[in-house]
């Protein structure tokens, strides 16, 4: 069975190990890895998250060598959901669609950010995620 991304991995493993006061400066690091969308995508091309409490649109990719490129589009005032994104965007670049499905679905839980943010905020980055691996089952089923 596969393997959630190294890159990811290390990612989860640096936040549970941080000290709890550290988990939302961590967290908040992140919140400018986002790429910025592609020329020629608007949202039509993307899908709503409508769990996130600020405007966030996704898209997941599956190429033919079955890595997946991701695409985010959320505003720069809310930091935190952009946070979640830039998370995935590193966590799972060049990862393969098996890959990214086997990210667990309690991934923000693992990470420890139940502590740091609201549960509300942690089910938008769930949800995030969820909508992401459904994208890629979509694709390869």
């Amino acid at each position: 069975m596969p393997e959630m991304p190294t890159k990811l991995a290390e990612i989860v493993e640096e936040f549970a190990a941080a000290p709890k006061d550290l988990v939302l400066e961590l967290l908040l690091e992140y919140a400018d890895v986002i790429p910025p969308l592609p020329a020629g995508t608007d949202r039509e091309n993307l899908e709503q998250v409508p769990e996130c409490q600020t405007a966030f649109f996704l898209r997941a990719t599956v190429e033919p060598d079955r890595t997946v490129s991701t695409v985010f589009d959320c505003p720069p005032e809310a930091p935190t959901t952009r946070a979640f994104a830039g998370i995935l965007a590193e966590g799972l670049a060049g990862a393969s669609a098996e890959e990214v499905l086997a990210v667990p679905d309690d991934l923000y839980q693992r990470m420890g950010l139940a502590q740091a943010i609201s549960p509300l905020r942690v089910r938008g980055g769930t949800a995030i995620l969820a909508r992401l691996k459904r994208q890629v089952r979509e694709q390869v089923s």
